[in-house]
């Protein structure tokens, strides 16, 4: 029997976790949070519980085939890289990841390992969306004009992810399905209400090949909640309401010409019947089927990946107030934006004129690269980067969002960078673990993973082969040889924990709290070695 681990089994993922229970196939539970996996010992009787990911993964007894991740989205990538690197099929909500980067390697390792990588992009496992699709795939709206949708609530406020980001995904992802076509174009604009870095708010438009637009508004800050999607076709019009009990509806409005001026003629609702089953089930059962069957998911890597280059991309426009991004000049690697104050021609980064880059080279937007630097051949830099002077990156490295690389570093293939990664001035990676000027051993090259928010000191050096965890601190001049702690302060030669930084970058506490934000952290192994936030 397929057995399934749930990792994150609050807020939606106790969904997961009585849909997978219900279809008999609910090998384990993993949440970080202990009075989370009280509530289900009674529920779930039989079904173990564990507070560290690590632990559920090396646990031979087991015998877990996949792993469905349920954690905020920054977590996705690390989660699912290292279910993959265990040998477990994957099933990750939306988003994919948080960077594109990110996405492609989670399926590189997919194909190498012969895993599947599952998306939960539920809407696509609706029953009145596939009647949709049929509808249009079958021609009944005719030639589709446009197609919008609205999801509003009053809902869950998240402060990890915008709006964009916690909304869009579904309804990007059906508009490329309906569709069965990619933008060439988004504009995303929006408003940060409640928390000034965080968009409460957002109306995105995608262009596509056919002439057909997409329109996508989403809030957590409205009245009551409105999950619609309209299409619009030259024949007849189609209203998917979630909301709604009936679901599906039609509108056969038509438009005449009546002295050579348009006139609507309008008609009476129809709604449109179909068998309904529970979307989450349906997609968890597709998981489970893909497992033992060897099939390829319909959400699949690769269908994930597109709806996240989608969303990478309106976060760009977002972020440069609602610009029009070019996606086919995008794929070029290499975009010009429109001119700003009728004056100056800006490109989407920075590069000194006396740095170089080679072919295949992907740079994102805002990202600055100073004197003296080399990108080479396949390298990915994410959004916001700040290079030093100096810097060598690749070939081939992977570098997130927001990351900062001080002068004189070498980011090395093998190694690569999450969102937010700290390198300071002449600190050092390595890829191979015993050179030789005489011996090649590229075909050895140890990887080395740097998580979310780690900062490394000046001068310190990193040997290949290690994981230094989400937002650790590595001191200034320490030797790390093995792996590093999420939060976890290291130093010394061979580098050693000495306590625990918060996210912030001030040490906390003999309690686990931090004295400059007042953010409070607990344990979370009987060992006392790791920690999370509360």
């Amino acid at each position: 029997m397929t057995k399934i681990a749930v990792v994150g089994a609050g807020y939606w993922g106790q969904n997961l976790v009585r849909n997978i229970y219900d279809l008999g196939h609910l090998g384990s539970i993993c949440d970080s949070h202990p009075q989370v996996l009280d509530k289900y010992k009674d529920k779930y009787p039989g079904i173990p519980g564990f507070l560290d990911y690590e632990e559920m993964l090396n646990d031979k007894g087991l015998q877990i085939d996949g792993v469905v991740i349920a954690t905020p989205a920054e977590t996705h990538h690390p989660i699912a890289r290292r279910a993959l690197l265990a040998g477990k099929h994957v099933f990750v909500e939306k988003p994919l990841a948080t960077h594109e980067t990110e996405g492609e390697e989670l399926i590189k390792i997919a194909e190498e390992s012969k895993k599947i990588v599952m998306v939960g992009h539920i809407l696509q496992y609706h029953p009145a969306i596939q009647k949709l699709n049929e509808m249009i795939k079958g021609g009944e709206l005719g030639k589709i004009q446009y197609i919008y949708s609205n999801r509003l609530n009053m809902g869950k406020i998240r402060n990890e992810e915008n709006i964009l980001w916690s909304f869009a995904p579904h309804d990007i992802s059906v508009m490329l399905m309906l569709l069965g076509e990619y933008p060439v174009s988004v504009t995303s604009s929006g408003g940060n209400y409640v928390q000034p870095h965080i968009a409460d708010v957002t109306m995105t438009t995608m262009e596509f090949p056919s002439g057909v637009k997409g329109h996508i508004f989403v809030s957590w800050l409205h009245p009551f909640k409105e999950q619609k999607l309209v299409v619009v076709g030259d024949k007849k019009m189609a209203v998917f309401d979630d909301v709604s009990e009936e679901k599906l509806f039609l509108y056969p409005h038509a438009i005449e010409w009546q002295n050579r001026f348009p006139v609507a003629v309008k008609a009476e609702a129809e709604i449109v019947k179909f068998e309904f089953n529970e979307p989450l089930k349906a997609e968890c059962q597709h998981f489970i089927e893909c497992i033992s069957k060897g099939k390829k998911p319909k959400t699949d890597g690769n269908e994930g990946l597109r709806v996240l280059k989608v969303l990478s991309n309106c976060e760009a426009s977002l972020r440069s107030n609602g610009i029009k991004i070019d996606l086919l000049k995008r794929n070029n690697e290499r975009l010009s934006l429109p001119l700003r104050n009728g004056d100056v021609r800006m490109r989407e980064y920075f590069v000194h004129e006396s740095s170089y880059m080679d072919e295949k080279v992907v740079i994102g937007e805002g990202t600055k690269i100073w004197h003296y630097c080399h990108i080479l051949k396949g390298s990915k830099i994410g959004m916001g980067c700040n290079i030093g002077q100096n810097v060598v990156i690749g070939p081939d490295a992977m570098i997130g969002n927001g990351c900062k690389i001080q002068n004189n570093v070498s980011v090395y293939k093998g190694v690569t960078l999450e969102d937010d990664v700290f390198c300071g001035p002449s600190m050092v990676f390595t890829n191979v673990f015993n050179p030789r000027a005489f011996v090649g051993r590229m075909d050895e090259i140890r990887p080395t993973l740097v998580k979310k928010g780690a900062t490394i000191g000046a001068n310190a050096t990193i040997v290949c082969g290690v994981t230094i965890g989400r937002y650790a601190f590595v001191g200034a001049g320490s030797l790390v040889n093995k792996d590093v702690k999420d939060y976890a302060i290291v130093v010394g030669n061979h580098a050693r924990r000495i306590g625990w930084m918060c996210e912030c970058g001030v040490k906390l506490n003999e309690d686990l709290v931090c004295e400059g934000c007042g953010k409070e952290y607990r344990r979370i192994s009987n060992e006392g070695d790791r920690i999370a936030p509360q």
